[in-house]
C-alpha cells in the first residue's frame, strides 16, 4: 500500500493543476445540484419491528388519510389570576383567536376549545388544536407568522398565550461557537506548523471536503428522506477528521523535507507513510459509522452512512489534494523545526537540538509506567461513575429551554390537564378477527381503566369498516417517567390476555410509546453493535500493527474513554453539573441513541489516534530500535501532531454545543469530552505505559498468522526499495493501475 500511495502522492504533486481542478469542479457540481434540488420535507421516523410502528402502520391502512404528516399546533390560553377562561371577555378573546387561525390558507381545521371540551377542570386554561395541510418544515413563513401574530394579539388583550406543536419547527441553529471552533483550529495549526500557509492547507481542504459532503446530502435530502441533523453530523465529523488527516500528511511532508528530501519526493513519501495511516484510520471511522445500520433504525442508518461518506471524501482529499497544494506552496512550506520569519523562525532554529515535549513525556512514562497506568485508569474510572445512573429517553417539548414558547405551552398543559396530557398513549385495537368487535373494544377500555396511573380513557373511535378502533389513554405521570413506561408494559400485558379471550389484537403507539420502544431497541442492539464494530476494527488493526496485544489494548482503552465520556454526559445533561456554563437550560434523560452513537463515533476517532501514534512506534521498531526506545521515538515524531489534532477535533465538536437543538448540543459535548479522555489520557498516557510494560511482547504475532495476513506496509518499509530519483514511467504505471 505504501508504494501505491507514494506514487499517488508524487502524481498529485506533479499534476497539481489536474487534481485541483477535479476537486473544485466536483465541489461546484454538487453545489449547483444542492441549490437546484427540491427542499427536504419533514424526516419520517420509523422503527421497524417495534409494536408502536406496527400500530402506526395498521392505522394508516384502516384509517386512510387520518395519519397524514401535516403540521399541528396547540395554542394554549390561560386566564388572568382570579378569572376563568369562560368569562365573557376572555371567551371572546379566545373565539376571535380561533376565527383568525381558521383564515389561514394552509389551515385544515381549528378546534374551538369550548366545543371540543378542551378546558381544564379549574376553568383557567384552554387550548385550541390547529391542523395544517403540510408538514412543519414545509409550512410557509406567512403561516407561522399568522400563528404567532394571533397568539400575540390574544396576549395583548390580557391572556397568557403560548404555542406548542411542530408548526413552529425550524432548522436548528448551531450558533456562533461553531465558527469559534474553526478559529481555534486555525490558531492551533499556526502554532503547530509555524507557518500561516502550512496551517491554511488543512483548513482549506477540510472545508472543501465538508462542502462536497454536505452539498451532496442536501441535494439528496428530498429523495432519500434525510433530515437536517444528518447534514449537521456529517459537517461535525467531516470537518474534524478532514483537518486531522490533512494535518498528519502535511506534518510528515515537513519531516521528510527536514531529512533532506526534495519536495516531490517528500510529498510522495508523506502520502506513502502518513497517508497509509490516514487510510486505515478512515476505515475504522467508516466501519463504526456504517455499522450503525445494525440497529435497524432508518434515520440512524442514514446519519451514519452520510457521515461515513463525508469521512471517505476527507481521506481522498488528504491523499490527493494536499500533495497538489503542497506543490503550489513550494518553498513557502518550511521543513519541520523551521518557522517563517514572521512567526519567529530565527528563534526556533536555536532550540532545534532540545528534546521536545513529546520526547520528555514519553521518557517519563517509560520510567514510571505503573504509576501512570494506575493514575489514568483510576481517573477514567472515577469519571465513568455517573454512567451507572444513566436514564434514556427521547426529547419532546418538555426538554426545550424554558425561554421557548413550546416549553411554556407544555408546562401550561401539564398544569391544566395533568402531566400525562403531553404524552397520551394511542391504543389501536384490531378486532377484524373477533366475533364481536364492539364487545372486544369495550373489554379493552374496561381493562385499561382498571390499571394504575391512568387519568382518563376516551371513548373508542371506529373506522368505517367497524373492525378497528382507536382509544386515547392519558397517564397520570409525565411522558418520560418510569411510571408511564410501566403503564405501557401493563397495557401490552393485558393485550395478550385480551387476544386469547376475544381474538382482538391490542397495540400501543403514540410518541411516548414510540420513545419507549426506540430506547429498548437501542439497548438491545448495543452489544451486537459493539461486537461487530470492535471485532472488525480489531481484525483491521491486527493487519496494520501485525500484533495481537496492541489492538487488544486499543480496544480496552476505547472502552475506558467511552464510559468516562458517557459519565460526563450524564453528569451535565442529567444531573445538571456545569449545565448553566454549557447553556443547558433543562436537564432530563439522556437521548436514547447517545450511548450507541458515541460508541460508534468515538471508537472510530479513538482508532485515529491509535493508528497515527502507534504506527510511528511500529515504524521505529521495524527499523531496528528497541521496544522502549520505539515508544519514545513515536512520541518524538507524533505527540505534537496528535496533540494538535486532538485539540482541533475538540474545538470543532465543542463548537456544536452552541446549537439550539438539544440533540446536537449533547452530541457535540459528548464527542469533545470523549476526544479529550481518549487522546490525552488513554493514547498519551495509558498506551505508552502499557507498551513500556509489555516491551517487545507488544509486537508479538503467531508465525502462522503472520504468514496468513496480507502485508499492507503501513510503515513504508517498501519505500526503501524505491530510488530517490523519480521513475519516468511512474505516472504511466499509476494510470494503468
Amino acid at each position: 500500500m505504501a508504494t501505491i500511495l507514494y506514487r499517488l502522492g508524487r502524481f498529485a504533486f506533479r499534476r497539481r493543476h489536474f487534481v485541483a481542478l477535479f476537486w473544485v469542479a466536483l465541489l461546484t457540481l454538487v453545489g449547483v445540484g444542492a441549490a437546484s434540488a427540491p427542499a427536504a420535507g419533514t424526516t419520517s421516523f420509523s422503527v421497524p419491528g417495534t409494536e408502536a410502528q406496527k400500530a402506526f402502520d395498521l392505522l394508516e391502512q384502516r384509517f386512510p388519510g387520518t395519519t397524514a404528516d401535516g403540521a399541528t399546533a396547540r395554542v394554549v390560553f390561560k386566564a388572568p389570576a382570579g378569572e376563568k377562561i369562560s368569562d365573557a371577555a376572555n371567551k371572546a378573546i379566545v373565539k376571535k383567536a380561533v376565527d383568525d387561525l381558521a383564515d389561514g390558507s394552509e389551515v385544515t381545521s381549528v378546534a374551538d376549545p369550548f366545543k371540543a371540551h378542551a378546558v381544564s377542570k379549574n376553568g383557567t386554561i384552554a387550548y385550541a388544536s390547529v391542523s395544517y395541510k403540510v408538514s412543519g418544515m414545509e409550512l410557509k413563513d406567512s403561516s407561522r407568522d399568522a400563528l404567532e401574530d394571533t397568539a400575540k394579539q390574544a396576549q395583548d388583550a390580557g391572556l397568557t398565550v403560548e404555542v406548542g406543536g411542530d408548526a413552529l419547527q425550524t432548522t436548528p441553529e448551531t450558533g456562533s461557537t461553531e465558527i469559534i471552533g474553526i478559529a481555534v483550529a486555525a490558531v492551533v495549526l499556526v502554532i503547530t506548523f509555524g507557518s500561516l500557509i502550512a496551517a491554511g492547507l488543512p483548513l482549506l481542504t477540510a472545508l472543501i471536503g465538508v462542502g462536497i459532503g454536505v452539498s451532496a446530502i442536501t441535494g439528496l435530502a428530498s429523495a432519500l428522506d434525510l433530515g437536517s441533523t444528518t447534514s449537521t453530523l456529517a459537517m461535525m465529523i467531516g470537518l474534524a477528521v478532514g483537518i486531522d488527516y490533512a494535518l498528519f500528511v502535511v506534518s510528515r511532508y515537513r519531516a521528510e523535507l527536514a531529512d533532506g528530501r526534495d519536495r516531490e519526493e517528500a510529498a510522495g513519501r508523506a502520502v506513502g507513510t502518513a497517508g497509509s495511516a490516514v487510510v486505515f484510520a478512515g476505515l475504522t471511522v467508516v466501519i463504526a459509522l456504517v455499522g450503525l445500520s445494525v440497529v435497524n433504525i432508518p434515520m440512524l442508518t442514514k446519519m451514519g452512512v452520510a457521515a461515513a461518506g463525508t469521512v471517505a471524501i476527507a481521506v481522498f482529499i488528504a491523499l490527493t489534494m494536499i500533495p497538489a497544494l503542497l506543490g503550489y506552496a513550494g518553498r513557502r512550506i518550511k521543513p519541520a523545526g523551521q518557522k517563517s520569519r514572521f512567526l519567529g523562525g530565527a528563534r526556533a532554529a536555536k532550540k532545534a537540538d532540545k528534546p521536545n515535549m513529546g520526547t520528555r513525556w514519553a521518557s517519563f512514562v517509560v520510567r514510571r509506567p505503573i504509576a501512570v497506568l494506575l493514575l489514568g485508569v483510576v481517573g477514567l474510572g472515577a469519571a465513568a461513575i455517573p454512567a451507572g445512573s444513566l436514564e434514556l429517553g427521547l426529547g419532546d417539548d418538555g426538554s426545550q429551554p424554558t425561554s421557548t414558547t413550546q416549553r411554556r405551552a407544555y408546562d401550561l398543559l401539564s398544569d391544566g390537564f395533568g402531566p400525562g396530557f403531553n404524552g397520551p398513549l394511542m391504543i389501536a385495537v384490531d378486532a377484524k378477527d373477533s366475533d364481536s368487535p364492539k364487545a372486544a373494544v369495550t373489554e379493552v377500555r374496561d381493562r385499561i381503566k382498571g390499571l394504575g396511573d391512568v387519568q382518563s380513557v376516551t371513548p373508542a373511535n371506529f373506522n368505517k369498516a367497524g373492525d378497528t378502533a382507536t382509544i386515547t389513554v392519558v397517564p397520570n405521570s409525565k411522558p418520560s417517567s418510569v411510571t408511564t413506561e410501566d403503564l405501557v408494559h401493563s397495557i401490552r400485558d393485558e393485550g395478550a390476555d385480551i387476544k386469547a379471550d376475544t381474538d382482538a389484537t391490542v397495540l400501543v403507539t403514540g410518541t411516548t410509546a414510540m420513545n419507549i420502544d426506540v430506547s429498548q431497541k437501542l439497548n438491545d442492539a448495543l452489544i451486537p453493535y459493539l461486537i461487530l464494530v470492535v471485532g472488525l476494527a480489531f481484525l483491521l488493526l491486527i493487519v496494520v500493527f501485525r500484533s495481537i496485544l496492541v489492538p487488544l489494548k486499543a480496544a480496552l482503552g476505547f472502552l475506558l474513554s467511552v464510559m468516562a465520556a458517557l459519565g460526563a454526559v450524564v453528569a451535565v445533561f442529567q444531573w445538571g453539573w456545569f449545565a448553566s456554563v454549557l447553556g443547558v437550560e433543562e436537564t432530563g434523560p439522556v437521548m436514547s441513541m447517545m450511548p450507541i452513537f458515541m460508541v460508534g463515533v468515538v471508537f472510530g476517532l479513538a482508532m485515529d489516534y491509535e493508528v497515527f501514534l502507534v504506527t510511528r512506534m511500529r515504524e521505529a521498531y521495524v527499523h531496528g530500535e528497541k521496544a522502549s526506545q520505539a515508544v519514545v521515538t513515536g512520541f518524538r515524531h507524533g505527540a505534537r501532531v496528535v496533540t494538535a489534532a486532538a485539540v482541533i477535533m475538540m474545538a470543532v465538536f465543542a463548537g456544536f454545543i452552541g446549537s439550539s437543538e438539544s440533540m446536537i448540543k449533547m452530541i457535540g459535548f459528548g464527542l469533545a469530552i470523549a476526544v479529550f479522555f481518549d487522546a490525552f489520557i488513554v493514547r498519551m498516557a495509558i498506551v505508552p505505559a502499557v507498551l513500556a510494560l509489555l516491551g517487545k511482547r507488544a509486537w508479538w504475532l503467531p508465525k502462522w498468522l503472520d504468514r496468513a495476513l496480507p502485508n499492507v506496509d503501513v510503515e513504508g518499509e517498501g519505500l526503501k526499495a524505491l530510488s530517490d530519483a523519480a521513475d519516468p514511467d511512474e505516472e504511466k504505471e499509476l494510470v494503468r493501475a
